[in-house]
């Protein structure tokens, strides 16, 4: 990771937690001057003369709540006012992010490592195809590491290599139990901030035990009558790799929302962009279900899957739409004076009351039917 442009004696830190108003911030190297002063980052400095990083419990300056600045988890900032013995300190500043991701809510990340299992649960094509474009709307890198290969065969294992090579990626497949390919994961993990994500019960809590031994996070175990694996991350936090770099544990999750735009969407398919770069559409604002002379509907796998996740999106658009206008879903109601407010509109006749007359006309209906 390379340094900021900030005053070398600014003590700058990688925020690895947040717990409710206060901010876990692991320090850059730090080492002691001649004057005794803490300064941060002296690349000209023998590493014998730099001391292990510490990790402070900071607090935000009020000046930066004021202005609404947010601290998120892998925010690089400045800290001042250092308690090293107590291990405190305060947030003064947060350095501009070059990467934002929302869902979970992480700054500054590098890549996003998406584990699925190729049995036990078994892989699902559509959501392991939800996922990917849930990662791929990040725009960060994406690498995909498939867990328990050693449950299933090479002839299968061959299989699903195929098949995600024609979707456009390269899977990994690794196995926590038996220790396979996770040192060539901690290779693609150093010197990054990465995040784990997948669903639940494919190992992704077990691997990063692998990768970082001292932490020992729970481990759930895969329900039985679902085939899906129990919750165990409650919260997002970063950990340091023993080989550099950090990895960020998320709260796992079986459906992750699609809040693209439908117009967004394609670009999220890497074998759709490949057609889009060698043709077009007739037409500039064609979604690529049933418009004539479009390049992309065809004979590809996961077409069905976009037109599902078109849906989606269409569904997602037209209730952010719904939102933005009041009038859709309220109505203008006069209340004397020139006053008037908005009031939720009822569904049309579900609770408008019967009148009378459509009453007796239906017990007329009734003495009728019963006297034939």
């Amino acid at each position: 990771m390379t340094r900021e442009n900030v005053s070398p004696r600014q003590l700058l830190g990688t925020v690895v937690a947040v717990q409710a108003n206060f901010y876990r911030v692991q320090m850059d190297e730090v080492v002691r001057s001649k004057e005794s002063e803490i300064i941060a980052g002296f690349s000209s400095l023998s590493p014998s003369s730099l001391t292990p990083a510490p990790i402070l419990l900071c607090t935000r300056r009020t000046r930066l709540k004021k202005i609404g600045q947010q601290v998120m988890v892998g925010d690089r900032v400045i800290v001042e006012e250092p308690d090293w013995a107590g291990g405190r300190g305060a947030v003064a500043e947060v350095l501009p992010r070059h990467s934002q991701l929302n869902r979970p809510a992480i700054a500054n990340v590098n890549q996003i490592l998406l584990v699925f299992a190729v049995a036990d649960p078994p892989l699902e094509p559509i959501q392991l195809s939800r996922f990917l474009i849930k990662a791929e709307s990040t725009g960060v890198d994406v690498l995909l590491c498939l867990n328990k290969c050693d449950l299933v065969s090479e002839q299968e294992k061959q299989q699903i290599n195929d098949r995600l090579l024609a979707w456009g990626y390269q899977p990994l497949f690794i196995s926590v139990q038996n220790h396979i390919n996770i040192n060539q994961i901690a290779t693609y993990l150093q010197d990054k901030i990465t995040v784990i994500a997948g669903p639940s019960g494919v190992g992704k809590t077990s691997l990063i035990n692998s990768l970082i031994p001292d932490i020992n996070l729970r481990v759930g175990e895969v329900s039985g009558k679902l085939a899906r694996g129990r919750h165990t991350t409650r919260h997002v936090e970063l950990f340091e790799m023993p080989t550099g770099g950090l990895l960020a544990d998320t709260p796992g999750f079986n459906q992750p929302d699609l809040d693209c735009s439908p117009q967004e969407l394609i670009h999220y398919f890497p074998e759709a962009r490949e057609r889009l770069a060698a043709a077009h559409c007739r037409f500039s604002d064609c979604i690529h279900k049933d418009e004539p002379d479009c390049a992309v509907s065809g004979d590809w796998e996961r077409y069905q899957h976009y037109l599902e996740f078109l849906d989606d999106a269409l569904s997602h658009q037209n209730q952010t739409n719904q939102q933005a206008d009041p009038e859709s879903s309220l109505k203008l109601i006069s209340k004397g004076k020139g006053q008037s407010q908005y009031e939720p509109k009822l569904e049309s006749k579900k609770y408008r009351r019967i009148s009378r007359k459509t009453q007796l006309q239906d017990l007329q209906e009734l003495y009728r039917e019963s006297e034939d």
